[in-house]
């Protein structure tokens, strides 16, 4: 990734990945510690100063909405919800990509938590997930700040793909999900603009994050959150959510969630579904989980809601790809948060003339955590990830993400 100061490796990403990524995985083993290190230093990490501290209006307004280049959510008044554009990266052209920023601010001082989501343009259902949560927030009532950002790659967002369309040196896709904590100074747009995101809007205003996401276009993928269970703060959020999974892994350097860890600011991934769609049902058990962490955190009162002790919880430290090896149709014999065992069979594959090509069975015993949702594959496309528990994990798998 040209441009990109060298980073502490941390955790996260999973869906599309390739023969190569699955070659880069075990390059990531000694990555595990440094989220780690961070947390334990949580208090030196927070006293450094990520960036100019007071917000900074551009005097710009768009439908209405201030636009700010800096925030400190404690410059906004309390007890009120404050709708604002966070002013991205610069375009060719000269224009500003803009992101939309909701700020819950409660009438009363506590903690603040960061919701993001739209780092990857195809996810809508977490988009969604974000706004019904803000939606469902009366400052008046809480203590501490909500600050939710829900379209983070906003080029991508517009053209609902994953990857952020770059043209500075020709026509590229960049994955910005391998791009944080960005360099304000980098060499490509979505650097660049995560630079700028990073150390003016979000790494200021967390006590705690989420970054929201789905499976890709063409991968399918259960309801699971990933995160380092071993770093405390981490697993109490993890568990709060009444959903059937949980990939317990530091996985790649570059993601989101890392950038925050490498701070010292407690963060995870949830994933909810496959891309392009609003899995409602879905949807649902990420918001209750998500208000759940909020209660956890003195944000807001009343009783938890469900969490994962209310539903069976599979926790799994490693995903085993299974790759198909030839091109056609592409047939699934088992089901998202299915049980498999080891030599199952889970997948075959079909030529045009209907005969079975290939034929897939999964190297592990585990729970089938995504699929490839389209219909067709080439060789090297991922079709099915299980996950599953390895006595020693790598600590910088792929997964599906």
């Amino acid at each position: 990734m040209p441009g990109k100061p060298e980073k502490h490796p941390g955790r996260r990403d999973f869906l599309m990945t390739s023969l190569a990524t699955i070659g880069v995985s075990t390059a990531l083993t000694a990555s595990a510690g440094s989220a780690n290190a961070q947390i334990a230093a949580t208090s030196a990490s927070r006293a450094a100063p990520a960036a100019p501290s007071a917000t900074v209006f551009t005097g710009d307004t768009i439908h209405g909405k201030k636009v700010v280049s800096t925030l400190d959510v404690n410059d906004l008044e309390p007890g009120q919800k404050h709708f604002l554009y966070f002013q991205g990266v610069e375009m060719p052209s000269g224009q500003h990509w803009y992101v939309s920023v909701t700020v819950a601010k409660g009438a009363k001082p506590g903690k603040r938590i960061v919701l993001t989501s739209g780092v990857h343009g195809d996810e809508m259902s977490s988009i969604h997930t974000v706004q019904t949560v803000m939606n469902l927030l009366d400052p008046a009532e809480m203590s501490g700040t909500v600050m939710a950002v829900t379209d983070v790659a906003r080029p991508a967002v517009e053209g609902m793909q994953r990857r952020w369309p770059n043209f500075g040196r020709g026509n590229d896709l960049i994955d910005m999900n391998r791009e944080w904590p960005g360099n304000e100074n980098g060499l490509t747009a979505p650097s660049r603009h995560a630079g700028l995101l990073f150390n003016r809007l979000l790494r200021p205003n967390a006590d705690a994050a989420i970054d929201f996401h789905t499976g890709t276009t063409g991968f399918a993928v259960s309801a699971f959150n990933i995160g380092g269970m071993d770093v405390p703060e981490v697993k109490a959020m993890l568990e709060l959510y009444p959903v059937g999974q949980i990939f317990d892994n530091h996985v790649y350097p570059g993601v989101l969630h890392n950038a925050f860890m490498d701070v010292g600011i407690p963060a995870f991934t949830p994933e909810i579904g496959a891309a392009r769609v609003l899995d409602l049902e879905m949807v649902a058990l990420f918001v209750e989980g998500t208000l759940n962490v909020l209660k956890h955190h003195g944000i807001l009162a009343g009783p938890i809601g469900r969490t994962g002790k209310d539903v069976r919880v599979f926790v799994g430290n490693s995903a085993f790809p299974i790759l198909a090896t030839e091109g056609g149709i592409v047939e699934h014999l088992v089901k998202l948060n299915d049980k498999v065992e080891a030599g199952q069979k889970v997948a075959i594959q079909r030529n045009s003339f209907g005969e079975v090509v290939a034929e897939y069975t999964s190297g592990v015993a585990g729970e089938v955590t995504g699929q490839r949702s389209d219909a067709m594959a080439e060789p090297g496309n991922p079709l099915v990830f299980i996950l599953f528990h390895k006595a020693s994990p790598d600590r910088g798998e792929t997964y599906p993400e």
